[in-house]
């Protein structure tokens, strides 16, 4: 009689909560640069904004432009999404 081979384990599942957890890792491993680039770029920038001026290491003012950039595109984003669930909505009552 042969042997017969174990059977294989089931595949685990991901889960949301490993995806949080490469996520954080990510998120991490970002900050991690960020504060290097910082870091390295501490020379002093002169910044205009609307008559205003400041300086800052540059490190910094690009670190605030970046999140400019991204917080509006997170508000036009922010803002499609809630049209096309109005639309939707709008859509749901139609065929009811």
């Amino acid at each position: 009689m042969e042997p017969t081979a174990p059977p294989r384990p089931a595949p685990i599942k991901r889960t949301r909560v490993s995806g949080t957890w490469v996520a954080v890792i990510v998120a991490l491993i970002v900050l991690v640069f960020l504060l290097i680039f910082i870091l390295q770029n501490l020379a002093s920038a002169t910044v205009n904004f609307l008559g205003m001026s400041a300086g800052l290491p540059l490190g910094v003012a690009l670190l605030l432009a970046a999140i400019g950039g991204a917080v509006l595109v997170a508000l036009i984003g922010a803002a499609r999404i809630m049209q096309l669930r109005r639309a939707t909505k709008r859509a749901s009552r139609a065929v009811r």
